[in-house]
C-alpha cells in the first residue's frame, strides 16, 4: 500500500502540528518563573485556548476524502538509526487532535489549582497535553515510542500528588508499572519492523509509518510484531485481561487523570494506526479471537458496572466495556465497524469527560462519589442533574446524541462480520442503558440523603458554561456527524479495502493448498526418481 504525503510547508505554510505539539511544552516551562498561581492559571487557560483556536485550523486546511497524509513535516533527527522527526495527519488521527485540545481546555478550566504546587500542577497538565498531540500526529514509529514514554512522566506525578484517594501513590506506581511492561513488547515490536523493513528494501533501517505501509513482511514475522504491538496496546487500551489498572487509578487519582485516560483511547489508536495497518495477515488470522474477547470485554464491563456502588468504578467499567466494542469493530475489518471505531473513540472524550466531571462535581460537594450517599439531586441541583443525564444518554448511544452514530456503524459492522457477533453487541448496548439509568434513578431521584445536601449549591455560571460546551458538542456530533465521517472516509476505506485484499488473498492461498500440494509432490517425486525406476513400474 502507497500512500502519498501532502507537506505542511505547500498545504498551509507553517509547521502546525509543531506549534500544536510544541506550544504546551514551552508554557509548561515558562510556569516555572510565574509567581502569582492566578497569572500562572490565565497563562495555562490561555494556551489552552490557542491550542483549540490552532485544532480549528487544522480542521478547516484538512481534505476530507482523502488517504493521503496532510500537513507532513520531516526533519532528520537519527537518520543513522532511520529515525526522524515526523508529523503528520490523515483520517485517523485528524479528529483526535481537537478532542484532545478540547478536552484539555475543560480540565484546565474546571480544574482549580489545588494547594500544594498549584504551577506544577498546571504544567503536569499542559506536558501532557503535548505529548499526547505528539502521539496523535507521529509518523515515526519511534517519535511515537517517545511521546508514549514522555506522557507517563505527568500521569504519575498527577496521580501521586494531586490523587483524591488513600492508596494514590501505590495506584500511581501500579499505573507506571503497568505501561512500562506493556512498552517492551510495542518497542520490540516497532524495532523488528525496522529492521524488516532494511532487509528487504536493501537500505538503511526505517520507521516511517508511510514506509513501512509498503513493505511486505514475512508471516511468521509479522505474526511475532502483531503479537508484540496487540499486547503493548492492549495494556494501554485497557483492554480484557490487562484492565485491572484502571478502576484503581480512577478511583484513587484526580478526576482530570480519570477523564485524560478514559476520554483518550490512545490503546485502541495504536491498534487501528499500528497494530493492524502494519500487521495485516496477521490480524486477520488473530481476527476471531480480537472480535472474540472484545465482545466479553463489552458484556463483562457492562455488568460490573451494572453492580457498582460508585460513579467513577461505573464509569471506569463502563468505558472498559466500550473499548472492548470498539475492539471488536476494528477487527470486524469493513469500513462501517472502523468508522464506528473512530466516532466511538471521540464521544468517550465527550460523554466519558461529561460524566467524570460529575463525579468532581459532586466530589466536591459531598466528598463522596458513592451512590448510597447520594439521592434525591435532581430537586436541589437541576443543572448538574441535567448535565449528567445528556452525558449518559450520549454514553449509552441515543439517536441525537454523539453516541449513537458510533454504536449503531460498529454493530452494524460486527453484525456484518457475522450475525452472533453483532447480536452480542446489541446486548452489550442494552446492558449499558441498565447501568446509567440504574445509577441516574438511584442519585438523583427519591428522598434526600446527604445530611448536607439542603445546603449545597448547583453548578455556577462557570461550571455550567463548561458543561454546556460539551453537551452543545455531543448533540452536534449527533445530529450532524456527516462532516466528521467525511474526514475519516478516505483513510478508512483505504485500509480496510487492503485489510479485505489481504482476507482475500489468503483465502484463496487457503483454497488452492489441497489441490496444489498433491501435484508439487508428484513432479518433485518424478524428478528425483531414476528414470528406469519410472519406467519399471509399467513392466510385468
Amino acid at each position: 500500500m502507497v500512500l502519498q504525503e501532502m507537506l505542511a510547508s505547500r498545504q498551509i505554510g507553517v509547521p502546525l502540528l509543531s506549534l500544536l505539539v510544541l506550544l504546551p511544552l514551552v508554557a509548561a516551562a515558562v510556569l516555572a518563573f510565574v509567581r502569582d498561581t492566578r497569572l500562572a492559571h490565565a497563562l495555562a487557560v490561555g494556551t489552552v485556548v490557542v491550542e483549540l483556536l490552532l485544532s480549528l485550523v487544522l480542521l478547516a486546511v484538512f481534505v476530507p476524502g482523502v488517504a493521503d497524509v496532510q500537513l507532513v513535516e520531516r526533519l532528520d533527527w537519527m537518520p543513522s538509526l532511520g529515525i526522524h522527526y515526523q508529523l503528520g495527519v490523515d483520517g485517523l488521527s485528524v479528529l483526535f487532535v481537537p478532542l484532545t485540545c478540547v478536552l484539555f481546555l475543560v480540565l484546565m478550566v474546571m480544574a482549580r489549582p489545588p494547594k500544594t504546587y498549584p504551577r506544577l500542577f498546571m504544567a503536569m497538565l499542559l506536558l501532557l497535553q503535548s505529548t499526547t498531540l505528539g502521539m496523535y500526529c507521529a509518523l515515526d514509529l519511534v517519535l511515537f515510542f517517545c511521546f508514549f514514554e514522555a506522557a507517563l512522566l505527568p500521569s504519575y506525578w498527577l496521580i501521586r500528588l494531586w490523587g483524591v484517594g488513600p492508596e494514590r501513590q501505590a495506584a500511581a506506581a501500579k499505573y507506571v508499572v503497568y505501561m512500562l511492561l506493556g512498552s517492551l513488547p510495542l518497542l520490540v515490536g516497532f524495532i523488528l519492523l525496522g529492521m524488516n523493513h532494511a532487509d528487504v528494501q536493501g537500505g538503511a533501517v526505517s520507521f516511517d509509518w508511510v514506509a513501512l505501509l509498503a513493505t511486505p513482511v514475512e508471516p511468521g514475522l509479522q505474526g511475532l510484531v502483531f503479537l508484540l504491538m496487540a499486547l503493548g496496546f492492549a495494556v494501554k487500551g485497557p483492554a480484557l485481561p490487562v484492565h485491572t489498572w484502571m478502576p484503581t487509578v480512577v478511583m484513587e487519582g484526580p478526576v482530570s487523570m480519570g477523564a485524560y485516560l478514559l476520554g483518550l483511547k490512545v490503546g485502541a489508536y495504536g491498534l487501528m494506526r499500528f497494530a493492524i495497518p502494519l500487521a495485516p495477515e496477521a490480524s486477520q488470522q488473530w481476527a476471531w479471537l480480537a472480535v472474540g474477547l472484545g465482545l466479553v470485554a463489552l458484556l463483562y464491563g457492562a455488568l460490573i458496572a451494572l453492580v457498582q456502588t460508585n460513579l467513577r468504578r461505573l464509569v471506569a467499567f463502563a468505558s472498559i466495556s466500550h473499548v472492548g466494542l470498539i475492539v471488536a469493530a476494528l477487527f470486524a475489518g469493513n469500513q462501517a465497524a472502523w468508522q464506528g471505531a473512530v466516532m466511538l473513540m471521540l464521544n468517550a472524550g465527550l460523554a466519558t469527560t461529561g460524566l467524570l466531571l460529575v463525579a468532581g462535581f459532586l466530589y466536591q460537594r459531598f466528598g463522596t462519589t458513592e451512590i448510597a450517599a447520594l439521592g434525591g439531586l435532581a430537586r436541589k441541583l437541576p443543572k448538574l442533574a441535567f448535565f449528567c443525564f445528556v452525558s449518559g444518554l450520549a454514553l449509552i448511544g441515543l439517536p441525537g446524541t454523539s453516541g449513537f452514530v458510533g454504536e449503531l456503524l460498529a454493530m452494524s459492522g460486527v453484525y456484518e462480520r457475522h450475525w452472533a457477533y453483532g447480536a452480542v453487541a446489541v446486548l452489550g448496548v442494552v446492558l449499558s442503558a441498565g447501568y446509567f439509568l440504574w445509577f441516574y434513578q438511584r442519585a438523583f431521584f427519591g428522598p434526600l440523603k446527604h445530611p448536607g445536601a439542603a445546603q449545597v449549591r448547583d453548578l455556577d455560571r462557570g461550571e455550567f458554561g463548561v458543561a454546556a460546551l460539551l453537551m452543545l458538542l455531543m448533540v452536534e456530533v449527533g445530529v450532524a456527524p456527516k462532516p466528521l465521517l467525511d474526514a475519516t472516509a478516505g483513510s478508512v476505506a483505504a485500509l480496510t479495502q487492503r485489510q479485505a485484499a489481504v482476507a482475500q488473498a489468503m483465502q484463496n492461498r487457503t483454497a488452492a493448498a489441497p489441490l496444489t500440494a498433491p501435484m508439487a509432490t508428484a513432479q518433485a517425486a518424478a524428478q528425483a526418481a531414476p528414470q528406469g525406476a519410472s519406467e519399471g513400474v509399467r513392466q510385468p
